[in-house]
């Protein structure tokens, strides 16, 4: 059985006490982060934002499914994800909604990786 040096399981260790510690200094819980970067994980819903974003940040359901060539049962789930994840924010007008781009949270994700890259 090969034996794992004690220095580098220490180094490890300190690792991820480190990053834990960072972690925990970040401005967003996160539980929020988890949301956001499982809503992120997927292509349509990637598409779907960046549709928004191409059409000045908000657009309407038809569009959604016109552009993502998807059914309205997976546009609904997609447009979930993204709305729990607070990426986009829904608006009624009458029997239609609209969603737009939540740019502050956006930008505060963006925010996010960024001190967690400077790290």
């Amino acid at each position: 059985m090969r034996r794992t040096n004690p220095c580098k399981i220490i180094f490890v260790l300190i690792s991820m006490i480190d990053t834990f510690a960072f972690i925990n200094i970040l401005s967003m819980e996160i539980k929020e982060l988890e949301k956001i970067l499982k809503a992120l994980g997927d292509i349509n819903r990637l598409r779907i934002l960046g549709d928004m974003a191409a059409a000045g940040g908000s657009i309407q359901c038809a569009q959604i499914m016109h552009v993502t060539q998807l059914a309205q049962p997976s546009v609904s789930h997609h447009i979930k994800s993204l709305t729990e994840a607070g990426l986009i924010i829904p608006e009624k007008d009458g029997r239609h909604y609209s969603y737009l781009l939540n740019k502050e949270l956006i930008k505060e994700f963006i925010g996010q990786l960024d001190e967690l890259v400077g790290k």
